[in-house]
């Protein structure tokens, strides 16, 4: 009988070690103070900031879904784990916590250093972008399990709040004005409808210019789900947030009900905001309903804040000083039938 080796049967630890010291100065540069531990620890230690009475962990977990298909498609892999950072840093700023460290997994049927690298750069800038630390991750190599070339990958966010800080929606109330703040495009959410519609159904490729757009198809799926960390902060400390909701699978009708008390809806006016032209694209080509693309996609809209009228002002101009550009779609409502109204 052979002498049979780990890496005759497909895994290759020297060329997982190789990973690891390609994404070592990516990793690096998302730590601050807090974290005690370098990479290749068996555990991520990090020290928990001070100054709160009844400090809160929020934690959220994600992955990016079949959006890793495209990057498969277009042989792209350093924006994906942006994306795999916003899925979850951005349900923890929901309930008004400060994002404080993420971890990774990626499962691939055989480890690649140079891609391996690539997907965690993109990891570290969405760290970056998230105020997070990257404080631990692991890749794991399963021959036979994964397609050629295929990976699978999924985070972890934990954040901080004070217990009497934190948003909940229960505060919301008749009157309340909503605020959108803008989405890159599709996210990470419905793409295998996406995927179904424009590549198996209609036939397009990743480097079709598409009627309606003015880039190829795959740069206007691909791009990177937007991280709202920065926005948050300029806000939740300083006024009062009512609610805050993260528009992802389920769009406007399933995600918006989970923020909102007995007896409030919302109401949304079209025209307020502004949709990028990919969901035009799909809704034209696969004659899909208003109403199935409101249940399916963010339509333009990644992030929503309730907050007082007498506050909008100021909180909009508060965004607007940390470079976003926020827009008044709607209002808390009373009704106690409907959760989510969406008129001319």
């Amino acid at each position: 009988m052979a002498n049979l080796t780990y890496k005759d049967a497909g895994v290759d630890t020297k060329e997982g070690a190789r990973a690891v010291d390609l994404m070592k100065e990516n990793v690096k540069a998302t730590f601050s103070d807090n974290v005690l531990t370098g990479l290749g620890s068996f555990g991520s230690l990090y020290k928990l900031p001070g100054g709160m009475k009844e400090p809160v962990l929020v934690s959220g977990t994600d992955g990016v879904g079949t959006k890793l298909k495209v990057a498969f498609m277009m042989d792209r892999h350093d924006t994906v784990g942006i994306d795999c950072v916003a899925m979850c840093v951005n349900d923890v700023l929901c309930q008004g916590a400060t994002p404080l460290f993420f971890l990774d997994y990626i499962a691939t049927g055989k480890v690649t250093a140079e891609k391996i690298a690539d997907i965690v750069k993109g990891v570290a800038d969405g760290c970056l972008q998230g105020n997070s630390a990257l404080v631990g991750g692991e890749t794991a190599e399963m021959p036979g399990f994964y397609g050629e070339g295929e990976y699978d990958m999924a985070g972890f966010s934990v954040g901080i709040v004070d217990k009497d800080k934190m948003i909940t929606g229960a505060k919301i109330e008749e009157g309340n004005v909503i605020i959108g703040l803008p989405s890159s495009g599709i996210h990470s959410n419905g793409y295998s409808l996406v995927r179904k519609l424009l590549f198996e159904q209609m036939g397009y490729g990743v480097d079709t210019m598409v009627e309606g757009l003015d880039e190829p198809l795959g740069e206007a799926l691909l791009r990177p789900t937007r991280i709202y960390a920065k926005q948050c902060a300029a806000v939740v400390p300083n006024f009062d947030i009512k609610g805050i909701c993260h528009i992802t699978g389920g769009g406007f009708y399933e995600n918006v009900p989970r923020v909102l008390p007995e007896g409030i809806a919302a109401s949304f006016k079209k025209g307020t905001w502004d949709i990028p032209p990919i969901f035009s694209v799909i809704q034209r080509d696969g004659e899909i309903t208003e109403t199935e693309m409101f249940s399916t996609f963010n339509m333009g809209i990644g992030m929503m804040m309730f907050t007082a009228a007498e506050d909008r002002d100021a909180v909009m101009d508060a965004l607007r000083a940390a470079g976003e550009h926020p827009q008044v779609i709607g209002e808390a409502i009373h009704s106690d039938t409907e959760k989510v109204i969406i008129h001319e």
